[in-house]
Protein backbone atom coordinates (compact mmCIF):
# COMPACT_ATOMS: atom_id res chain seq x y z
CA UNK A 1 0.00 0.00 0.00
CA UNK A 2 1.62 3.16 -1.09
CA UNK A 3 1.66 6.17 1.21
CA UNK A 4 1.49 9.69 0.38
CA UNK A 5 2.58 12.06 2.06
CA UNK A 6 0.65 16.24 2.42
CA UNK A 7 2.82 19.19 3.28
CA UNK A 8 0.99 20.89 6.01
CA UNK A 9 0.80 24.09 3.97
CA UNK A 10 -1.55 21.95 2.25
CA UNK A 11 -3.36 21.41 5.08
CA UNK A 12 -3.81 24.59 5.70
CA UNK A 13 -5.15 26.11 2.24
CA UNK A 14 -8.35 23.44 3.23
CA UNK A 15 -9.18 25.41 6.47
CA UNK A 16 -8.74 29.24 6.50
CA UNK A 17 -8.43 29.27 10.36
CA UNK A 18 -4.65 28.45 11.56
CA UNK A 19 -5.85 27.79 14.60
CA UNK A 20 -8.16 25.62 16.92
CA UNK A 21 -9.95 28.29 17.98
CA UNK A 22 -11.30 28.79 14.36
CA UNK A 23 -11.69 32.37 14.10
CA UNK A 24 -13.64 32.71 17.93
CA UNK A 25 -11.87 35.40 20.04
CA UNK A 26 -9.31 34.37 22.68
CA UNK A 27 -11.01 33.34 25.63
CA UNK A 28 -9.72 35.88 28.77
CA UNK A 29 -11.49 35.02 32.23
CA UNK A 30 -12.60 37.30 34.36
CA UNK A 31 -10.21 39.09 36.64
CA UNK A 32 -10.90 38.54 40.48
CA UNK A 33 -9.75 40.88 42.86
CA UNK A 34 -10.14 40.43 46.64
CA UNK A 35 -11.95 43.24 48.22
CA UNK A 36 -12.27 42.08 52.18
CA UNK A 37 -11.96 38.67 53.85
CA UNK A 38 -13.26 37.91 57.61
CA UNK A 39 -12.98 35.38 59.87
CA UNK A 40 -14.85 34.87 62.86
CA UNK A 41 -13.63 34.96 66.63
CA UNK A 42 -14.06 33.41 69.81
CA UNK A 43 -17.71 32.98 70.36
CA UNK A 44 -19.11 32.71 66.87
CA UNK A 45 -20.61 35.65 65.69
CA UNK A 46 -24.63 36.07 64.90
CA UNK A 47 -23.81 37.70 61.34
CA UNK A 48 -21.07 38.49 58.88
CA UNK A 49 -21.11 41.80 57.00
CA UNK A 50 -19.34 43.40 54.33
CA UNK A 51 -20.07 46.94 53.81
CA UNK A 52 -18.96 50.25 51.62
CA UNK A 53 -18.55 47.58 48.64
CA UNK A 54 -17.17 49.53 46.02
CA UNK A 55 -18.77 49.94 42.61
CA UNK A 56 -16.01 49.34 40.14
CA UNK A 57 -16.75 45.76 39.44
CA UNK A 58 -19.18 43.57 37.03
CA UNK A 59 -20.43 40.94 39.56
CA UNK A 60 -19.24 39.71 43.27
CA UNK A 61 -18.39 36.77 44.64
CA UNK A 62 -18.25 35.41 48.02
CA UNK A 63 -16.20 32.24 49.15
CA UNK A 64 -17.04 30.70 52.51
CA UNK A 65 -15.60 27.87 54.73
CA UNK A 66 -18.86 27.77 57.73
CA UNK A 67 -19.57 26.28 60.43
CA UNK A 68 -22.83 27.20 62.83
CA UNK A 69 -22.58 26.95 66.83
CA UNK A 70 -25.95 24.60 67.08
CA UNK A 71 -27.33 22.25 64.72
CA UNK A 72 -26.41 19.53 62.13
CA UNK A 73 -25.79 20.47 58.22
CA UNK A 74 -27.53 23.86 58.13
CA UNK A 75 -27.99 26.41 56.32
CA UNK A 76 -26.62 30.64 55.95
CA UNK A 77 -28.53 33.33 54.22
CA UNK A 78 -28.02 36.68 52.72
CA UNK A 79 -29.31 40.04 52.75
CA UNK A 80 -28.55 43.31 50.71
CA UNK A 81 -28.19 46.95 51.98
CA UNK A 82 -29.79 45.91 55.64
CA UNK A 83 -33.22 45.38 53.55
CA UNK A 84 -35.23 43.10 56.06
CA UNK A 85 -38.31 43.55 54.24
CA UNK A 86 -40.13 40.58 52.32
CA UNK A 87 -38.62 41.24 49.06
CA UNK A 88 -36.06 37.86 48.80
CA UNK A 89 -37.12 34.36 47.10
CA UNK A 90 -34.98 31.50 46.37
CA UNK A 91 -34.72 28.06 45.41
CA UNK A 92 -32.10 25.23 45.48
CA UNK A 93 -31.91 21.34 44.80
CA UNK A 94 -29.94 19.20 47.61
CA UNK A 95 -28.64 16.01 47.84
CA UNK A 96 -26.95 13.47 50.37
CA UNK A 97 -26.10 10.71 47.80
CA UNK A 98 -28.90 8.66 48.52
CA UNK A 99 -31.96 11.20 48.28
CA UNK A 100 -32.28 14.53 46.31
CA UNK A 101 -35.26 17.45 46.71
CA UNK A 102 -36.02 20.40 46.21
CA UNK A 103 -36.96 23.76 47.93
CA UNK A 104 -38.05 27.05 47.11
CA UNK A 105 -39.43 30.54 49.35
CA UNK A 106 -41.05 33.45 48.34
CA UNK A 107 -41.52 36.69 50.14
CA UNK A 108 -38.97 35.77 52.30
CA UNK A 109 -36.89 38.43 54.48
CA UNK A 110 -33.76 37.18 53.38
CA UNK A 111 -32.26 34.14 50.26
CA UNK A 112 -30.89 31.49 50.91
CA UNK A 113 -26.97 30.92 50.35
CA UNK A 114 -25.05 27.90 51.27
CA UNK A 115 -24.63 24.95 53.40
CA UNK A 116 -22.77 24.95 56.41
CA UNK A 117 -21.85 22.24 58.82
CA UNK A 118 -22.90 22.31 62.61
CA UNK A 119 -22.24 21.26 65.79
CA UNK A 120 -23.63 17.40 65.83
CA UNK A 121 -21.53 17.09 62.52
CA UNK A 122 -17.92 16.03 63.00
CA UNK A 123 -15.89 18.33 64.76
CA UNK A 124 -13.92 20.92 63.11
CA UNK A 125 -15.87 20.39 59.87
CA UNK A 126 -16.70 23.41 57.78
CA UNK A 127 -19.04 23.94 55.02
CA UNK A 128 -17.87 25.12 51.56
CA UNK A 129 -19.68 27.85 49.41
CA UNK A 130 -19.28 29.84 46.36
CA UNK A 131 -22.00 32.50 45.87
CA UNK A 132 -21.97 35.06 42.79
CA UNK A 133 -23.91 38.17 43.00
CA UNK A 134 -24.79 39.34 39.62
CA UNK A 135 -25.09 42.95 37.82
CA UNK A 136 -24.96 44.08 41.83
CA UNK A 137 -24.77 47.46 40.18
CA UNK A 138 -27.26 47.29 37.58
CA UNK A 139 -30.15 49.87 38.62
CA UNK A 140 -32.38 48.88 35.95
CA UNK A 141 -33.19 44.59 37.26
CA UNK A 142 -33.64 42.77 40.01
CA UNK A 143 -30.32 41.37 41.87
CA UNK A 144 -29.74 37.60 40.85
CA UNK A 145 -27.28 35.20 43.10
CA UNK A 146 -26.38 31.71 42.57
CA UNK A 147 -24.71 29.27 44.90
CA UNK A 148 -22.62 26.28 45.40
CA UNK A 149 -22.11 24.60 48.02
CA UNK A 150 -21.50 21.60 50.10
CA UNK A 151 -20.05 19.41 53.21
CA UNK A 152 -17.69 16.30 53.15
CA UNK A 153 -18.61 14.27 57.11
CA UNK A 154 -16.59 11.85 56.76
CA UNK A 155 -18.17 9.45 54.39
CA UNK A 156 -21.27 11.24 54.26
CA UNK A 157 -22.28 14.55 53.48
CA UNK A 158 -24.55 17.34 51.54
CA UNK A 159 -24.05 19.18 48.28
CA UNK A 160 -26.45 21.93 47.02
CA UNK A 161 -27.04 24.09 43.69
CA UNK A 162 -29.36 27.14 43.93
CA UNK A 163 -30.47 30.77 42.81
CA UNK A 164 -31.70 33.32 45.26
CA UNK A 165 -33.27 37.01 43.73
CA UNK A 166 -33.23 40.21 45.91
CA UNK A 167 -36.44 42.12 44.28
CA UNK A 168 -34.91 45.22 44.19
CA UNK A 169 -32.92 47.93 41.60
CA UNK A 170 -31.13 49.38 43.80
CA UNK A 171 -26.96 48.81 43.48
CA UNK A 172 -25.61 46.50 46.31
CA UNK A 173 -23.36 48.49 48.91
CA UNK A 174 -23.82 45.96 52.08
CA UNK A 175 -24.06 42.18 51.96
CA UNK A 176 -24.71 40.44 55.43
CA UNK A 177 -24.65 36.80 56.14
CA UNK A 178 -26.97 35.18 58.50
CA UNK A 179 -26.58 31.41 59.99
CA UNK A 180 -29.91 29.30 60.69
CA UNK A 181 -28.63 27.90 63.18
CA UNK A 182 -27.58 30.39 66.34
CA UNK A 183 -24.27 31.34 65.03
CA UNK A 184 -21.37 31.34 63.03
CA UNK A 185 -18.88 29.19 65.09
CA UNK A 186 -15.27 30.48 65.43
CA UNK A 187 -12.79 29.81 62.67
CA UNK A 188 -15.71 30.71 60.04
CA UNK A 189 -14.39 32.37 57.17
CA UNK A 190 -16.00 34.75 53.98
CA UNK A 191 -14.19 36.55 51.73
CA UNK A 192 -15.55 39.03 49.02
CA UNK A 193 -14.00 39.12 45.86
CA UNK A 194 -14.72 41.49 43.21
CA UNK A 195 -15.19 40.31 39.34
CA UNK A 196 -13.92 42.74 36.39
CA UNK A 197 -15.99 42.23 33.33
Amino acid sequence: MAVTRIATSSLKSLNKYDSFLGGNAYYVPPSFESIATTTVGAGGSSTVSFSSIPSTYKHLQIRGLSRATAGGIGAFFIQFNSDTGTNYADHRIEGNGATAYTDRNTSAIRALSGLQAGSTTGANIFGGSVVDVLDYQNTSKYKTIRALSGIDNNGSGNIAFGSGLWMSTSAVTSITLIPENTAFAQYSSFALYGIKA
